[in-house]
């Protein structure tokens, strides 16, 4: 009974290829970012609907929650996918290219979609059949608004874990070829803080700095600062990336403004590392302030924690994707990324787990996250689709082993 719901699952999962690959296409042509994902989840909720799932839109018509035709779950586990695209212009020349300026699915964000879509058919076709080998109670999460960490927080409002005992998901990772995968126990992303920065000077003309207080300069000498102090000021085991990426200053290049404000992002892997960079960041701002005679305030908004996957769940990923893809295609993450994810948001409520599933191949998925080219082999999402099935069939097992008989 066991190997007969597994080759279902994966034939399942196989026949959904080919509309796996149709939602991420018109996902990627049609990309929407944070706060506008309105066509995309309607878009989303039509496929399931059309697949004889229960889809439903969140309030604010930016999400969707699927269950089982059977209702809603009790304890069961839920797949989380993201949805939305940053603003970055697609510089490919594939026939499904973004066809709106500005916009693109650069994260894969389009791909976890398909992933988790592809998955969620396999589960309902073996309800379907008949074939599952003891109850099983799933949930499906179409997220907005990940890259602004707001997403996770709203489906949560919206009771996207009501009735949901763990979460899942898979994140796309071009550093890895097709058919591999990577799984982390413990800390797998960082915890991100948004940084923001007003200098606050006295504007003049630029042939007479010694008439003005020039925030400008006063704002390269505390970046330099930052650069060189913060990495320095701690413990070198203990990752920290503070990053200013964003710098706006005066509108003539022959007169000294008045302002400059800097925005940036601050990774640690939180807890005492997180206050103590902050801390270090208002004491460098300080200095820099009664160096320079500018007026400089630092603001600091807390952003999402680190993902820290649950170790039994991050078994469960670990042995559904060695069941898929054989042992020696499944890599243990020796390190933390320094990137972001609002999946942690979840993981405040019920455990989880996230792996980094391998997209890249010689013919195309080679460029990096964020990057005007990423792309992927699209190979990778039957074999997402496959894994995060079977874990969560592996995941509703009963504790003694033994099948249930369904009520």
């Amino acid at each position: 009974m066991l190997q007969d719901w597994r080759e279902a699952a994966d034939a399942a999962a196989a026949e959904s290829a080919a509309a796996m690959v149709e939602v991420r296409r018109r996902l990627h042509a049609h990309p929407e970012p944070s706060g506008e994902e309105f066509g995309s989840s309607h878009f989303i909720q039509q496929c399931l609907v059309e697949a004889g799932l229960e889809a439903r839109l969140t309030p604010s018509g930016r999400g969707v929650l699927v269950d089982p035709s059977a209702g809603p779950p009790r304890h069961g586990i839920a797949l989380r996918a993201d949805i939305d695209a940053l603003r970055i212009q697609d510089e490919k020349t594939a026939p499904y290219r973004s066809q709106r300026p500005g916009v693109m699915h650069a994260c894969g964000h389009d791909g976890h979609t398909a992933t988790v879509f592809g998955a969620l058919l396999a589960l309902h076709r073996l309800e379907r059949d008949g074939a599952l080998p003891w109850p099983v109670a799933w949930r499906g999460i179409f997220q907005p608004a990940e890259e602004t960490g707001e997403g996770a927080l709203e489906m949560v409002a919206a009771g996207a874990l009501e009735g949901v005992d763990a979460v899942l998901a898979a994140h796309l990772d071009p550093s890895r070829p097709v058919g591999r995968v990577g799984v982390r126990y413990g800390a797998l992303t960082a915890a991100c803080d948004a940084l923001q920065i007003t200098i606050r000077g006295r504007g003049g003309h630029a042939a007479r700095p010694h008439e003005s207080l020039d925030p400008i300069a006063a704002a390269a000498q505390l970046i330099s600062a930052i650069y060189l102090f913060v990495p320095r000021g701690g413990d070198s085991h203990d990752p920290v990336v503070v990053t200013i990426g964003q710098i706006q200053a005066g509108d003539n290049p022959n007169v000294i403004p008045d302002q400059a404000l800097l925005k940036g992002t601050i990774r640690t892997l939180g807890g005492p590392v997180r206050e103590r960079v902050q801390a270090h960041l208002q004491q460098i701002a300080r200095g820099v302030a009664e160096a320079s005679g500018a007026q400089i305030d630092l603001c600091i908004t807390p952003g999402a924690q680190s993902v820290v996957n649950d170790p039994g769940l991050t078994d469960l990923l670990k042995s559904a994707a060695t069941d898929v893809l054989g042992g020696g295609q499944v890599d243990i993450i020796a390190r933390p990324s320094m990137g972001g994810e609002d999946f942690s948001y979840y993981l405040d409520h019920v455990p989880g787990a996230m792996f980094r599933l391998g997209c890249a191949s010689p013919e195309v998925g080679n460029a990096p996250l964020h990057s005007p080219l990423f792309d992927l082999d699209e190979r990778a999402l039957v074999i997402g689709a496959r894994i995060l099935a079977r874990a969560v069939v592996l995941g509703s097992r009963p504790q003694d082993g033994r099948p249930e008989e369904t009520p």
